[in-house]
């Protein structure tokens, strides 16, 4: 984590990928205030995803304020919450585990998604501005939490909650990742949806995105703006971001002589999906399945990023002959013989940039 600067919610599948190297868990999630203004969530795992929906659903949230002290619905719970990583067991209410065990939160939330035990840690900015709320999840199978993980937790949550502050990463640093149609009405039925935007809705819209269900806030807005009458000839499109990248969405109404499905409606729109994913984030995740040692790590990453060796040995806090020292490592390592190589052997996650 030494080479993370700020960099948002973007960040948090790489920082994930890096706590699991220093503290054991099973999987990790992170709530976080969406684009909206509402509560996100990100989840390593399929099943704690698929729980998210239960975790904030009201006829739930009964039965999780009879069991837990603190609840998370909203982003102005986060800073509710105390200073410091707590465990499951300090969250609980005056209560027993078997009281827990059979509770409709249990056995709705937490159950299905293979949930036993968890470390959650409330991140603020100095001004004491929520950033969000990390949770580490273990399974039945795992032990609890030890008190020297929870201190180990603590160390870092000045760190944690610096790097997962929005930061300087924009989306004139990233690149096209994927893109998706999906057809509907005016009205907001959803009549097809590509493959491609069958992969990209739950990244997209998270919780709120259920096939078969209404059409997230976002893209019904998008079809009210095409309905109302406007004298301006640019298409309707928005833009938001999630811990996966940036999405941009349009909406293009089409005619029946373009139909793509038999018995299509006189008026159907294509809502177009288009994923850009931060250069950043795709260079972390490489050099995290090089396993590199933390100092060819951390060099390999401002090396990339276009920085200069004088630049480099600066940023990483050793002199100019240490950074020259480490590069030959690296490169020695990597079998490579300069920066452009560097860049291949990369992937080209990203350009050479000062």
């Amino acid at each position: 984590m030494a080479c993370l600067g700020t960099g948002g919610t973007l960040l948090i599948e790489p920082l994930l990928q890096e706590l699991h190297r220093v503290i054991g868990f099973d999987s990790g999630g992170y709530f976080y205030p969406g684009a909206d203004g509402e509560l996100d969530a990100f989840m390593e795992s399929p099943d704690v995803q698929a729980s998210v929906p239960e975790h904030l659903d009201p006829g739930i949230q009964h039965s999780e304020n009879l069991v837990f002290r603190n609840t998370l619905r909203a982003p102005g719970d986060i800073v509710l919450h105390e200073h410091g990583p707590r465990s499951m067991e300090q969250m609980l209410r005056d209560t027993s585990l078997e009281t827990l065990l059979r509770s409709d939160y249990y056995n709705v939330v937490m159950r299905p998604a293979q949930v036993r035990d968890w470390l959650c840690l409330p991140l603020r900015t100095p001004q004491g501005q929520g950033v969000g709320m990390l949770f580490l999840f273990r399974s039945a199978r795992a032990q609890p939490f030890q008190p020297e993980e929870v201190a180990l937790l603590a160390r870092l949550e000045h760190q944690l909650a610096y790097i997962l502050q929005g930061g300087e990463m924009d989306a004139q640093d990233s690149e096209i990742h994927s893109e998706g149609v999906l057809v509907a009405t005016l009205e907001g039925q959803p009549l097809w949806i590509s493959p491609e935007a069958e992969a990209l809705m739950p990244l997209a819209f998270g919780w709120r995105w259920r096939r078969g269900a209404q059409l997230p806030a976002a893209l019904l807005e998008l079809l009210r703006r095409l309905r109302a009458p406007s004298g301006r000839m640019e298409l309707p499109a928005m833009r938001l971001h999630t811990a996966h990248g940036w999405f941009s969405l349009r909406a293009i109404l089409m005619n029946a002589a373009h139909a793509p499905l038999p018995g299509q409606p006189e008026h159907a729109v294509a809502l177009h999906i288009t994923h850009r994913v931060a250069r950043g984030v795709r260079l972390l995740s490489t050099l995290q399945t090089l396993a590199l040692p933390q100092r060819q790590h951390e060099l390999a990453w401002w090396l990339a990023r276009g920085l200069s060796e004088s630049q480099v040995a600066q940023r990483m806090g050793i002199s100019l002959n240490t950074a020259v020292y480490h590069r030959r490592q690296l490169y020695n390592r990597l079998d490579v013989t300069g920066r452009e190589e560097l860049l291949s052997k990369l992937g080209h996650a990203v350009p050479a940039r000062r």
